[in-house]
């Protein structure tokens, strides 16, 4: 029994003990794998840094050569299709191009270049762009001339035709290759697919716990070579998360974040690595096998649209070969964010080596010993060409970009057995610089932090990178950063012209019309000459710096106008048909039949009328003679007053106006009139009294109603403006020796209409002539900054005006229908964000003194009530005017260029027919007398 038991025991033992030596031996064997696996990653650790160093070497070789040749220009050809040369895509091109030191050619098309038939343009050139729609060309070109080894082009003709039209949007892959396999739809390539609908998330309501998106992203796509694969993915992306909310721009990274957080971001990243990497590989290996060859150095932008549909694991569901933008709406949007890739793009590429001179020996020798040959240290047979495109992809791994590795992924395997490939050195590069980037990102400090150290107000370089205009203007000179002053012509039906300047840096804030505008606005283009001013300033506040002013004058061009030699017709028209007031009645030009019984003068000034124009045919207003459009009232006509009638009516009276600018215009159109010239004008926002016209016999004062630009309850109102004004006109005459002119464009109404009585009755002025100046058309666009009127409202002011015409005759005023003159010519607006003036007055340099008149230099005016709206106000003082070459002033109508008697512009019959009824319409006899009215 005792034997038994020891026996039992030693067999334990020895069990324990054969365990124990397991045990031993897979531990020892683990470790040594695990010390081999270490010894292998550090070799090739150290490998990789030694290839890094050596193409460190190469770069500095080939720098050092490169910048002793600088003297040799490289030439560059732009094909722009059918863009305009205008277009900011164009410009840009030209301005990189010009920066890089390249002479820059341009051409619409391949076959049309004068440069690419000369000797030289065959072989000299080093890169071709091809813009959209002249890529079909620039294949062309590629197909039948083979390039050289330093030429450059924008495209890879491999991907062009694996992603083309060709087969109703289907790709050209192998047909062997699954849809799954690529996680795409199977019609998603050229511009013939139609455009993706909005996903929608098929998650299960158990796993619509976990984190997820739904949304339809755009992401560009930059392809290096076709041949190793090697691709960068844009930063920024453009993403839509609702069908109904338009899409934002956002850095694709940051954007992950934001919808996912941290971890999941991370593999949703590397998701579209993989997806967008294996459709690149499927689209590069197919046309390898079907071509064979490749093109050295061009390169190709793609958009790759890319659907969640709550999974972290997108779908491609279209790829171009250009930049567009699915989930993107605003015009200015698309091509600011267009430019931008295209720019990164140019500088991202074009400062690097398109080849490797003889001359560095040293360094590639030693990269040839090591690579090269099929010999040298690792057994790599890499050609001369291949370690072009190696030094090329380490200079743009480790400059700054915007551009970030996507193939050769990086989270990707590589054979360990040599010989190495070049896609294996490439994927060691991508790794080493993938390992700094991460570390950079952990040591990064704090959004707080790094907030702290950015200086405020930090805005260095005060330039523009570009201005994006809608309609696009042609800028004279074209738009360079450095240039701050340009000019631009539109036609006559250009009436709003959209502008969104873009600075340089992001650090700086970009301001239109004053240092307090918006950065983004619609402004409105008069007849003749407009001014844009674009400030960039710092970001302080309150009150941000003006470092730089760029100005653009714009001249919108009068209607189109065919003058007339020989037989017309006569047409006419009340309302245009692209703003019907009146739905009721017809709209643009009719023919127009004239009353054969006599027609006699008008008797009031609102009597019903349409314009009379000249035409060779109604059905087009293009053949008719603008210049001679007149105003024609239904069975009268108004005559223009003599000037030396109306200084004889104009004698010992005293005319107050109150109003807006527009009855400023009026005031100012007199004052020119009656003393043959107009020495002192300015946008006043006051009270003006002019004592001193017309030989001393005849006092004008103005005042300024509503001073919108104060607050609400600081605003005087309209009886406290009307009373100032009478006081500051004293003494007056409660006879027709006293005409009140009171209007505007919209502020009028019939309240206003009924304080004008109470308070001439109480300071018993009710026997004084009142004239009121109807409502007009303006504020019909929608410029911003300010209010803007749909047509409805339009309409709805239309029949106010009625009302305040009915009104102001009850009350025995004379009234002026300016709506129903102004309404039919809306668009022949002057300067002006209300787009409602309809004069302009310009500046004459005149050194001879004026025939007929004691001017207003000697007696000036009684001003400034209260603040204006902008310095610009200010009207130069009366005795500031004396010298012997003093500036005088000329009130015109918007088209008035004749000397004719008839009342061609909007401005100019209304003051026709107020001078008509003040001087000729008193009492019982009417004293009507024609004249020639001289503007």
């Amino acid at each position: 029994m005792r034997h038994l038991l020891l026996r039992m025991l030693l067999r334990r033992r020895v069990c324990s003990l054969v365990l124990l030596l397991v045990l031993l031996c897979l531990c020892y064997q683990t470790l040594m794998d695990w010390n081999q696996d270490r010894s292998e990653s550090e070799v090739v650790l150290m490998e990789t840094r030694r290839l890094i160093s050596d193409l460190e070497a190469l770069e500095e070789e080939t720098q050092a050569w490169f910048s002793y040749q600088r003297h040799r220009r490289r030439q560059a050809l732009v094909l722009t299709g059918r863009h305009r040369l205008s277009d900011t895509e164009v410009g840009l091109h030209q301005r990189i191009l010009q920066q890089m030191d390249y002479e820059v050619h341009v051409s619409r098309f391949a076959e049309s270049s004068s440069f690419l038939r000369t000797q030289q343009g065959v072989a000299g050139w080093s890169l071709l762009l091809c813009l959209s729609t002249s890529e079909q060309s620039c294949l062309r070109r590629v197909s039948f001339c083979p390039l050289q080894q330093h030429q450059m082009v924008n495209l890879l003709p491999e991907l062009m035709e694996a992603f083309s039209d060709v087969g109703g949007g289907l790709c050209q892959f192998d047909p062997q290759l699954a849809e799954s396999d690529l996680h795409m739809k199977p019609h998603s390539c050229g511009s013939s697919n139609q455009k993706p609908r909005f996903p929608q998330d098929r998650r299960s309501p158990d796993q619509a716990r976990s984190p997820a998106l739904v949304a339809m992203v755009n992401v560009f796509v930059l392809v290096t070579s076709v041949t190793p694969l090697t691709s960068f993915i844009h930063d920024i992306s453009v993403v839509m998360t609702n069908k109904n909310v338009p899409g934002q721009q956002i850095e694709i990274r940051t954007f992950l974040l934001q919808q996912l957080g941290a971890p999941t971001s991370q593999q949703a990243w590397l998701q579209i690595q993989r997806v967008v990497g294996s459709v690149l590989q499927a689209a590069s290996t197919y046309q390898d096998q079907e071509t064979g060859g490749r093109c050295l150095l061009c390169f190709q932008l793609l958009t790759f649209t890319l659907m969640f549909s709550g999974s972290i694991t997108p779908v491609v569901v279209q790829v171009d070969t250009e930049v567009t933008f699915t989930a993107l709406k605003d015009t200015f949007s698309r091509q600011i964010i267009k430019d931008l890739i295209l720019e990164d793009s140019l500088l991202f590429l074009l400062p690097l080596p398109t080849h490797l001179p003889s001359e560095t020996h040293l360094s590639l020798e030693t990269l040839r010993w090591q690579y090269g040959g099929c010999r040298g240290t690792h057994r790599t047979c890499l050609s001369q060409d291949e370690f072009l495109l190696l030094l090329r992809f380490h200079q743009q791994l480790k400059r700054p970009s915007a551009f970030q590795l996507l193939y050769p992924s990086t989270s990707s395997s590589s054979s360990s057995s040599a010989p190495l490939s070049l896609s294996d050195l490439l994927l060691r590069i991508g790794r080493h610089y993938e390992l700094q980037r991460s570390s950079r990102e952990v040591n990064k400090p704090t959004n707080q932090q790094s907030a702290s150290l950015q200086p405020e107000g930090s805005c260095v370089d005060p330039h523009l990178r570009q201005i994006y205009t809608d309609p696009p203007l042609i800028l004279t000179p074209p738009f360079s950063p450095a240039l701050k002053e340009y000019r631009a012509e539109v036609p006559f039906d250009t009436v709003t012209v959209r502008i969104r300047p873009e600075p340089i840096s992001a650090a700086c804030v970009v301001h239109l019309d004053n240092h307090r505008g918006p950065g983004i606005a619609n402004f409105p283009v008069g007849l003749g000459n407009s001014r844009i001013s674009i400030l960039v300033t710092d970001a302080a506040e309150p009150y941000p710096v003006v470092m730089t002013i760029y100005t653009i004058h714009v001249y919108r061009e009068s209607r189109p106008s065919l003058p007339m030699f020989g037989d017309h017709v006569t047409c006419s028209f009340l309302q245009d048909c692209g703003l019907q007031v009146q739905p009721g009645l017809s709209c643009g030009l009719r023919p127009h039949f004239t009353s054969q019984s006599p027609v006699q003068p008008c008797s009031s000034g609102h009597v019903p009328g349409r314009w009379v124009i000249p035409c060779l045919s109604c059905s087009d207003n293009r053949t008719c003679d603008w210049r001679e459009v007149t105003w024609q009232p239904d069975g009268c006509y108004h005559t223009l007053v003599e000037r030396l009638l109306l200084q004889d009516c104009m004698m010992d009276r005293k005319v107050l106006f109150i109003g807006d600018s527009t009855n400023r215009g009026m005031m100012y159109f007199l004052m020119e009139r009656v003393n043959s010239s107009l020495e002192d004008w300015g946008k006043a926002h006051d009270t003006l009294v002019y004592q001193n016209l017309n030989a001393g016999r005849t006092q004008v004062s103005y005042s300024y109603y509503p001073q919108f630009w104060l607050e609400k309850k600081q605003r005087p109102s309209f009886r406290e403006a009307l009373l100032q004004l009478l006081n500051r006109s004293q003494p007056l005459e409660n006879s027709n020796q006293t005409v009140l002119v009171v209007g505007g464009v919209q502020w009028l109404n019939t309240n206003h209409l009924r304080t004008i009585q109470e308070v001439l009755d109480r300071e018993s002025l009710s026997e004084i002539l009142v004239v009121v100046k109807s409502l007009g058309m303006g504020f019909h666009l929608p410029v911003d900054g300010i209010r803007s009127l749909s047509l409805m409202e339009i309409q709805n002011l239309f029949r106010q005006n009625g009302d305040i015409i009915s009104t102001a005759k009850h009350l025995g005023y004379e009234v002026i229908d300016t709506f129903s003159i102004t309404m039919g010519r809306y668009k022949e607006f002057l300067q002006g964000r209300c787009a409602c003036h309809f004069h302009e007055v310009e500046k004459i340099q005149s050194s001879k003194p004026p025939d007929n008149m004691a001017s207003t230099r000697n007696k000036g005016r009684i001003t400034r009530t209260g603040p204006e709206p902008d310095s610009q106000s200010t009207v130069l003082d009366a005795e500031q005017n004396a010298g012997s070459n003093t500036p005088t002033f000329h009130v015109r109508g918007a088209i008035n260029q004749d000397q004719t008697w008839k009342s061609k512009s909007p401005a100019e019959l209304e003051v026709t027919v107020i001078w008509n009824y003040v001087c000729f319409n008193q009492g019982e006899v009417k004293k009507i007398q024609s004249g020639n009215l001289s503007l």
